[in-house]
């Protein structure tokens, strides 16, 4: 039986290019792990396998890795950065107690990190902060940590301060022994010496330690009285409140270094055994019914319980599916026959591995508490729950985003044609975010995704890992429509064709709903004149029909349709009859509701350099951006803007033009906002051009 106490399980994250991945390396060459350091913008690091993560030197896929520190296994999740890739660090923050949030010393709280932090915050996950890069040029810890506060909204609780800034930096001071760590510079992780704070730093360390410890104490009323007539409490009993309201989110304990220069992860790695949660002090998961109701009942981590455990990750490499899963409960043994609640169906388990990046090593058993990865599962998702037969549950499900951006892809030749499809079906279990859909008129494949860099991967993972070349069409904009007036109408739906016929007539209202609302049905009919038993068919007929706007076909959002009367006759009156009533009546009647085109809003943010922002600035307004705040910081300033989707493919290529190669910029989903008149009638024109050419 393991000692769930000495888990950690824990993930890593951050924005694009903050040192997740070298701060992973830094941890596994300190705790045994690995022998030599693999760097980064080598290609070399061990949890950046894929081919094209080393060539372009940046996270895609979270990879999952174990070691250990003072007698305690961490399990550590090393998570992408870019916003296209947003997926895996949520779905790791849903399987993992704790976390690390690297920032970059000179970038600071960048527009990942928020994302990210939003995302951990739902998860409820209990965070250390790492500020990384101090070395570099214009880094600041205290200008980070007012961001993190500010920004963020967070509680940073000062753990350590750096000693020496930029190229000085050399060491760190650590608040709670009081004592200073300093590295010399042969890059060697171990070569440090503790001695006594810097006298040109001990005024600031004595002020952030009196911070720190009224802080920690308010965890502790005894404590928290002694202190305050004069007891100086011990290094235990902060530790011990520290970790209290750690755990309860109360504070983030914020830590400093430089994970490339091999000063200050020890500190990280001390603080992740004493502060973060074991899994048995994690809140448990909720169990929910079929139809994603809580049941009341809990996943409790106990390795003699029944089992509950969510597939969070689907990976396919050279041995087949591996379908990573996070055990919550019970026990799971090579061999055994799981439930999977979401097909009905049993599964067999046919290898348990332990995973170290795209190395692995065999068990026998896992239990309550393990991230493992299983081989042989033939029909588990992401996001399923796989449980005991006998005592059966589903945990709470992933949500993932809907993708905002599609291109058409064709094969080049008939064997590509071949091998598309099951590359294809492959990808779609690795990747919730990912869609691949047929065009029924033209018979394309379109690909759908959270990016241009998205799909260019998957272009390239078609190419690499398959070896299909496919010539790539132009992105389209996931559009949606809705309507901006109330309309009331009736229908009648009568066919006569011998014997019993079909008769429905609706009286119904459609009106536009809530902005997010999506559809919304609701039936006021009194008096039995519309039987209760047709209204799911008419509300199903009106869901289905949403699917297709009357304007331009993309998809109807946020309209709320009212049934308020109709008839029905004793004998032809039936379900299919009100089915094609209120189709008919969507057709007849959204025309008339003034429909209106609504196009994806991204949030953008640009860095630029000072004497660029003009530029920027103007050409952002060219796109149609809304410019929202402007910041200045220390080698540049950051401008966020929305701007519509349609307007931003190919922003990067521009932006290095206008910034000589020094600009950079992310951007996400925000929401849908109607087109200009202008903007919508070109869309309508192209559809319509597209479908004539089809046909």
């Amino acid at each position: 039986m393991k000692d769930l106490t000495r888990y950690r399980n824990i993930g890593i994250f951050a924005h694009v290019d903050a040192g997740k991945t070298t701060t992973t390396e830094r941890i596994l060459k300190l705790t045994g792990k690995i022998h030599k350091i693999g760097e980064v913008h080598d290609g070399a690091a061990t949890t950046d396998f894929m081919e094209q993560e080393q060539e372009r030197g940046i996270t895609i896929q979270s990879a999952a890795t174990s070691c250990t520190w003072d007698d305690h296994r961490l399990n550590i999740i090393d998570t992408p950065g870019h916003v296209d890739f947003t997926i895996e660090v949520y779905r790791s923050l849903k399987v993992l107690d704790g976390g690390v949030g690297v920032f970059c010393g000179s970038g600071g709280v960048e527009p990942q990190s928020e994302t990210n932090w939003r995302y951990a915050n739902e998860s409820e996950v209990a965070r250390l902060i790492f500020v990384n890069k101090l070395d570099r040029l214009g880094a600041d810890f205290y200008r980070v940590v007012d961001q993190v506060r500010k920004v963020l909204g967070a509680n940073a609780l000062v753990m350590a301060l750096p000693i020496g800034e930029e190229d000085g930096f050399n060491g760190i001071v650590d608040l709670m022994t009081e004592k200073a760590w300093v590295w010399d510079d042969s890059n060697d992780p171990e070569a440090y010496t503790i001695s006594d704070i810097p006298d040109d730093m001990k005024e600031k360390a004595a002020e952030y330690r009196e911070a720190l410890v009224e802080t920690a104490l308010e965890q502790d009323d005894d404590l928290m009285e002694a202190y305050l007539e004069g007891n100086e409490p011990s290094i235990d009993d902060l530790k011990r409140c520290i970790r209290k309201g750690t755990i309860a989110l109360d504070f983030f304990p914020t830590f400093c270094g430089s994970a490339f220069k091999n000063k200050g992860v020890q500190n990280v790695l001390n603080a992740v055994v004493d502060y973060l949660p074991n899994p048995t002090e994690v809140e448990p998961q909720p169990e929910v019914d079929l139809e994603g109701n809580e049941t009341g009942s809990f996943a409790i981590v106990d390795a003699d319980g029944p089992l509950r455990a969510l597939a969070f990750k689907i990976m396919d490499d050279r041995y087949g599916a591996l379908t990573f899963t996070r055990i919550y409960s019970g026990k799971l043994q090579k061999g055994d026959t799981v439930l999977n609640t979401f097909t009905g169906k049993t599964e067999r388990i046919g290898r348990i591995v332990e995973m170290h990046a795209d190395s692995r090593e065999e068990l026998d058993v896992a239990q309550a508490g393990d991230i493992v990865a299983l081989l042989g599962m033939k029909n588990t998702q992401t996001g399923h729950t796989l449980c005991d037969p006998v005592n059966p549950a589903t945990l709470e499900p992933m949500v993932f985003p809907d993708p905002v951006i599609s291109v058409a892809i064709s094969p080049r030749d008939k064997a590509g044609a071949e091998k598309m499809g099951i590359a294809l079906s492959k990808m779609i279990a690795e990747d919730p975010s990912f869609y691949v859909e047929t065009d029924e008129e033209s018979g394309e494949t379109i690909m759908r995704g959270m990016g241009e860099l998205h799909l260019d991967i998957k272009v390239d993972i078609l190419k690499r890992t398959h070896g299909i070349d496919v010539d790539v069409g132009k992105p389209q904009v996931a559009y949606r429509e809705t309507i901006t007036k109330r309309i009331e109408d009736t229908y009648t739906h009568k066919k006569q064709t011998g014997g019993s016929g079909q008769f429905a007539k609706i009286d119904y209202t459609i009106e536009p709903g809530e902005v997010g609302s999506g559809y919304e049905f609701e039936s006021k009919v009194t008096g039995g004149n519309v039987p209760r038993e047709f209204w799911p068919a008419v509300e199903k007929a009106f869901r289905v029909s949403m699917d297709e706007g009357t304007l331009a076909g993309y998809p109807l959002l946020d309209v709320k349709v009212i049934l308020t009367d109709g008839s029905f006759h004793a004998v032809d009156s039936s379900a299919i009859a009100y089915e094609l009533a209120a189709k008919a009546a969507y057709r007849q009647s959204v025309p008339k509701a003034v429909p209106q085109l609504l196009e994806p809003v991204m949030k953008v943010d640009v860095f630029t350099p000072d004497d660029h922002v003009g530029d920027v600035i103007g050409d952002l307004n060219r796109r149609r951006g809304m410019i929202k705040s402007q910041e200045a910081g220390i080698t540049g300033v950051r401008v966020k803007a929305d701007c519509p989707l349609s307007e931003m493919f190919g922003y990067i290529g521009d932006l290095r033009t206008m910034t000589s190669g020094r600009g950079q910029f992310s951007m996400e989903f925000s929401h849908y906002a109607p087109c200009p008149s202008n903007v919508a009638d070109q869309v309508v024109q192209e559809v319509k051009e597209r479908k004539a050419a089809k046909s």
